[in-house]
């Protein structure tokens, strides 16, 4: 059985998230029966793969202690 799904509000680029909507209504029906929910659960499980094997031997990474912050991120 799988586990419930909880709500998550992220804020994305505009032309991201409208490619992600096309891409979800093209391949609504079959053979792919893709939704925008399973497309961004896809997506999110393959990049959470590639960091895990890029910067912690391909282990699963610890639990938070405290909550993210919220806020402006970061300078890269």
């Amino acid at each position: 059985m799988s586990k419930p799904k909880v709500r998550a509000t992220l804020y994305l680029p505009e032309e991201v998230l409208d490619e992600a909507r096309d891409a979800a209504a093209y391949l609504a029906g079959y053979p792919a029966y893709l939704s925008l929910t399973k497309l961004a659960e896809n997506a999110l499980r393959t990049e959470l793969e590639r960091l895990k094997q890029l910067h912690n031997d391909d282990c699963n990474f610890p639990a938070r202690s405290a909550p993210l912050k919220g806020g402006r991120p970061l300078a890269a």
